[in-house]
Order: C-alpha cells, then sequence, then structure tokens
C-alpha cells in the first residue's frame, strides 16, 4: 500500500449528474435534473487533485450536457498538470459534433470512451458507425475499443489520440452491478450475492495502491470515494480538502485497507463483524454493494472519515 498520496494513477471524476437521458439503470441517477456543483467548486476540486495524476476521466451524468463546466475544468487541468495527465473523456456521445470533438483536441483530451452501446440507452448504440467515421476523420485510433485498465496504456501512451466504446449488460457494469440510485429503483441490478464488485477496477481493489489494478480513486461530484459506485459515507470533500490527505487518512483504517485489497466480506472483522456473517447477510440482501452499505449504515462512525477520523480502528 502506497504511504504517498500526491501522486495517484487513476482518478475517475463525474463532475456533473446533468444528462440529456435518463436511463433506467443509472446508479447516481442522472437526468435533465441531474445534480451539479458550481464552477468555483470545480476549479476548487482540480486545485485539491493530487500534484501528479497519470489519469484523469472526466465523467457523468453526459460531460457534453454541462460543456461549460468542462471546459472551465479542462483548461484548469492542463495548467495545473501541463499536458503530463492523460484526459479521458466518458461520454454517451449522443452530443458529440465535429465542433465539439475539435475543441476538446484542442483542450487536451486524448482518450473518448462511449459508454452508450447497449440496450438501456436511448439511442442503443445507433450513433456508433456515425462516432467511428467521425473519430477517423480527426485521426483519433479506434484499435483499443475496450477500456484501457492496463497501467501501460495511458502512462506510457498518455498522448495517443485514442478511442473506445461498451456499455451495460445484465452481468457486468453498470446495469448489471451497482444496486444504487435509478438501477435500485427500476429493481436493474445484478442478484448475485458471490459477485465481488469490490475486487475489479472501479470498485475498491487498488484505491490505495499496492495491487496490480491501477490505483484509481472515484470523485462523484465532491465525494471521494474508493470506487465509483461509493460508499455510504464519501472518504472525505475534494472541495475542501487535498485529495492526497484524504487518502493517507483512509490509509490508516483497518477497514478500508480490507476494500484495497479487494476483501469486502472481510472489512468488519475488526470492529467485531466475522467474515462468515457478512457473507450470510450479502446472500440476503443479494449484492455486495447493498452489504456495504448496511454495514457502514449499522457503523456510520467508521464510514464518514470526513468527520469521525478518531473513531477508526488503526492496526
Amino acid at each position: 500500500m502506497k504511504t504517498d498520496f500526491n501522486h495517484c494513477e487513476s482518478v475517475y471524476w463525474v463532475f456533473t449528474q446533468l444528462c440529456n437521458d435518463k436511463c433506467d439503470h443509472c446508479y447516481n441517477s442522472s437526468g435533465p435534473q441531474g445534480t451539479r456543483i458550481s464552477a468555483q467548486d470545480c476549479l476548487r476540486i482540480v486545485r485539491n487533485l493530487p500534484d501528479q495524476v497519470d489519469r484523469l476521466i472526466l465523467s457523468g451524468g453526459e460531460p457534453l450536457a454541462d460543456r461549460a463546466k468542462l471546459y472551465l475544468i479542462l483548461d484548469a487541468v492542463r495548467e495545473k498538470y501541463q499536458g503530463r495527465t492523460q484526459v479521458m473523456l466518458q461520454t454517451n456521445g449522443d452530443l458529440l459534433t465535429p465542433e465539439i470533438l475539435d475543441f476538446l483536441l484542442a483542450k487536451g483530451v486524448t482518450r473518448f470512451d462511449i459508454a452508450s452501446i447497449d440496450r438501456y440507452h436511448k439511442l442503443a448504440g445507433s450513433r456508433l458507425m456515425t462516432l467511428a467515421d467521425l473519430f477517423e476523420s480527426r485521426g483519433v485510433n479506434g484499435d483499443d475499443h475496450d477500456p484501457l485498465i492496463d497501467k501501460e496504456s495511458y502512462v506510457t501512451e498518455g498522448h495517443r489520440l485514442s478511442w473506445g466504446y461498451w456499455g451495460a449488460t445484465e452481468d457486468m457494469w453498470l446495469g448489471g452491478n451497482w444496486a444504487r440510485g435509478r438501477a435500485l429503483e427500476k429493481n436493474i441490478w445484478l442478484k448475485d450475492p458471490t459477485h465481488n464488485f469490490c475486487s475489479i477496477l472501479s470498485g475498491a481493489r487498488g484505491f490505495l495502491g499496492g495491487t496490480e489494478l491501477p490505483q484509481e480513486i472515484s470523485i462523484q461530484l465532491w465525494k471521494i470515494n474508493p470506487c465509483c459506485p461509493g460508499t455510504r459515507f464519501p472518504l472525505g470533500d475534494a472541495r475542501r480538502e487535498k485529495v492526497a490527505d484524504v487518502l493517507l487518512r483512509a490509509s490508516k483504517s483497518e477497514i478500508m485497507q480490507r476494500l484495497n485489497q479487494g476483501e469486502p466480506w472481510k472489512m468488519g472483522e475488526s470492529v467485531g463483524v466475522p467474515e462468515a456473517a457478512a457473507h450470510a447477510r450479502t446472500a440476503e440482501l443479494l449484492n455486495v454493494c447493498r452489504w456495504c452499505d448496511e454495514f457502514f449504515g449499522q457503523h456510520p462512525a467508521l464510514g464518514d472519515l470526513g468527520h469521525s477520523v478518531d473513531a477508526l480502528p488503526t492496526p
């Protein structure tokens, strides 16, 4: 596990929940009335990001539905990192035009992921070939169409223009895993208590480093999280705290160390919740994210790292 968090390999930042669509499977309930933060808060968060970030993923909601903030963030990121950070944009692609693509390229975006090629989204992937032609016309390579989960793909090739695409399925990614937001309301979530989402990229495994996965954290609007769907209580507030300080604080928690190892069923052992009991309860709840929510709901002082640090058990 790392001890210096002023270098973060990957940051996934949902800076807006505004979206042109309102998908049934959306884990953060994005839509035309989706939650937003102010432009000033966006700038505060950029200032509080670690001194070195290998990859910054900007997502939503739909980032192109909140373009003024997106452009503001891109300018601030370019000024802060001077081109040393690979900037990725995760978008449904609905609002992407030649003019907008040119603008994004000029502002330093080098990777585009079209996260809408599935039946849940309004257009159900029907724009894929139009987008493929658009990217090709601008010299954006489409050979690596899968999500970039290999560290080398963005550490050594961070300035190579590329794009990819993917989407939700019944057993994987948004619609299939996360018992959150509209996915929970619409009953579109994976009912498999043996599936350990925590152990894969976008789960909590490796968020403090020391694993084969990229060290990736999630910021949902301003909430600093160990995973993309987020724990019930955030680790801290990126508007008011340095992200590196928040991660250092989290690294002292045995509970967070277990999540970093991708072992959510063991996270309660230090406070008297045995692994067997965690598995049994997950079997009843049918999803490990729901078990995680319940655990922190029953032990709020252990999950609310931003306010209850003194209550955390340490190794």
